[in-house]
């Protein structure tokens, strides 16, 4: 993959100089983040508008993942300020993470516990009562296929049936803003349908969902607005249409990152 380099800026990427959005579910000011010599996010400003269904693509190592990371608190920024609703999350990070449900990439989850005992974890964590921890819990593992393995234990899960039941701890407190990195990964076309539908109706209630994916038939068809992050830069943002300007996305998507290798050198893969 070529480097990418950074984008002049378009209307539909946010000042660097402009205050955070108090209106937005997530507003990303300055975002920096180095980890020895590699700078792996590069000074991103994004705001996500509230009951959005936000989706955010790159290639590998485009920082993603470490993007949301700051979003959500699991990673402290070098630089940059990261606001929940209003809320800045690093400096309240109680009342920031209390309005985020997240589900990580690579989540590692106490997997001793039985699907039921780890969404009933979650839920009394987050300082819910036991009834309405036990009336979700059910009603999770429902929507999401998993009331025959209630009592299995989760290292007992397959990676499809693992995401799902990472996704319904991140759910259970109904928090205002879901943060999905790589939700459909190992999911199965009924249960990735499934899920689908369940954040189709969460953002319709006013929910907010970001989600990262490498699939871009899946954001274009599923999202409403889109960023596009290549080399820790923010190359585009927007709405699905003024991001892919009358183009696919997949299309947009290589136009801007580039790197589209020739294969001419692949001529004894040809039949002959």
């Amino acid at each position: 993959m070529v480097e990418p380099t950074p984008a002049p800026q378009s209307p539909a990427v946010d000042s660097p100089s402009a205050p955070p959005d108090p209106r937005a579910a997530l507003s990303l000011r300055g975002l920096w983040k180095r980890f020895g010599e590699k700078t792996a996010v590069a000074g991103i400003d994004l705001d996500v508008p509230a009951g959005s269904f936000y989706g955010l693509v790159g290639p590998n190592g485009a920082g993603k993942t470490t993007t949301l990371s700051m979003a959500t608190g699991l990673l402290r920024p070098d630089h940059g300020t990261a606001h929940v609703h209003g809320t800045d999350l690093w400096a309240d990070p109680v009342a920031g993470k209390a309005r985020l449900g997240v589900l990580p990439d690579g989540v590692r989850l106490f997997d001793r516990l039985t699907g039921a005992q780890l969404i009933t974890y979650a839920g009394l964590l987050r300082g819910m009562d036991r009834d309405t921890v036990a009336e979700r819990t059910t009603d999770l593992l429902a929507a999401l296929d998993l009331t025959a393995d209630a009592d299995t234990f989760v290292v007992d899960y397959s990676a499809g049936m693992t995401k799902k039941i990472a996704l319904a701890t991140a759910l259970i407190h109904a928090p205002r803003t879901l943060v999905l990195d790589e939700p459909f990964e190992a999911v199965d076309p009924v249960s990735a349908a499934n899920i689908r539908d369940i954040l189709a109706d969460y953002v319709r209630s006013g929910g907010t969902v970001v989600v990262s994916s490498h699939v871009m038939d899946l954001v274009q068809r599923m999202c409403d607005h889109v960023a596009v992050v290549a080399g820790g830069h923010l190359l585009a943002a927007g709405t699905i249409d003024e991001v892919r300007g009358g183009a696919s996305l997949e299309d947009r998507f290589v136009e801007l990152v580039g790197g589209r290798q020739s294969t001419e050198g692949l001529a004894w893969l040809r039949s002959s």
